[in-house]
């Protein structure tokens, strides 16, 4: 496949190039109803005032919690959050989830990829019933089928292993991802696919080349949405796992609240540590989600 044909094809779905569209710049824009600002901020502090108070309780006393619940720290005190990072078991649990978390994001992004290329580009029997296979996915989650899916793991012999809980993981995640990325391969004009093959390209050349950089923005989304699910995943590893040296954040957390239940401050800091790499992780991609699920209901 020659460098210019392929540069040809992309230039041919490019966005923003010139006479694709204009868009008046510098016009001024109408502000929204304040009813709608107010509810946007009030829902915005709802959402951002446990986090807050779970992150600066860290930096509290036990003594502090009990005489003022909501004041602020005062003194500012460090050696909660210290005790956490200096424990061995805190980076051992953190360790597992991100095994867990990497392993079933690979597994979901890849798998999906491929299942959403045949659904979306080649026409078999039984094409529409797969993607409504998919779909009604959706509506069954895993807290539902768990005791079922524990029976499965059992006999499977990977009751108390990380692979317990990535396989089911990786399973329980293909519906959504299917259901993101068919529009964005959909999308992709029939002619892009008819040159390359003119220019000599095999399908796998085709989807290495041209399918996955121009649906790199939902799968970008999808891994971040897998991510994030795996790495907040509680009722799976709390059936499958059963040692300590398995455990997860999330079960690091509810074992180390039962641990040091007296000691408040403590399970704050512990717990704000626990949550921050997800939220950091949500914060640092969220345009990327946004743009990956407006690019699949346009396409």
């Amino acid at each position: 496949m020659s460098a210019t044909t392929a540069g040809s094809w992309r230039s041919a779905v490019e966005p923003g190039s010139p006479g694709s569209g204009s868009r008046k710049r510098g016009a001024p824009q109408k502000w929204g109803s304040p009813f709608t600002y107010f509810v946007a901020m009030l829902f915005i502090a709802v959402c951002i005032a446990p986090v807050l108070y779970i992150v600066l309780g860290g930096f509290r006393t036990n003594s502090q919690i009990t005489t003022s619940p909501a004041g602020l720290p005062h003194p500012w005190v460090v050696t909660n959050y210290t005790g956490v990072l200096k424990s061995v078991t805190f980076w051992g649990e953190f360790a597992n989830s991100v095994i867990v978390g990497l392993a079933s994001t690979v597994g979901i992004v890849v798998l999906g990829l491929m299942v959403s290329f045949v659904i979306a580009r080649y026409d078999f029997k039984l094409k529409g019933a797969m993607y409504s296979l998919f779909a009604a996915g959706l509506m069954f989650p895993l807290v539902i089928a768990i005791t079922p899916l524990y029976i499965v793991v059992k006999d499977l012999g990977l009751i108390d292993s990380l692979a317990g809980v990535i396989i089911p993981q990786i399973a329980f995640g293909l519906p959504t991802t299917v259901i993101i990325l068919v529009p964005f391969l959909r999308a992709i004009p029939k002619e892009i696919e008819e040159a390359a093959a003119l220019d000599g390209a095999s399908r796998i050349g085709f989807f290495v080349r041209m399918v996955l950089p121009l649906s790199l923005p939902g799968v970008v989304t999808v891994g971040i949405l897998a991510f994030i699910g795996s790495w907040n995943n509680f009722v799976l590893p709390l059936y499958i796992i059963n040692s300590q040296a398995n455990f997860t954040l999330p079960l690091g957390v509810q074992q180390f609240s039962s641990q040091y239940s007296t000691d408040t401050a403590k399970v704050l800091a512990f717990t704000s540590l626990a949550m921050l790499p997800a939220l950091v992780f949500f914060t640092v991609f969220q345009q990327r989600i946004v743009g990956g699920l407006t690019g699949a209901v346009k396409g």
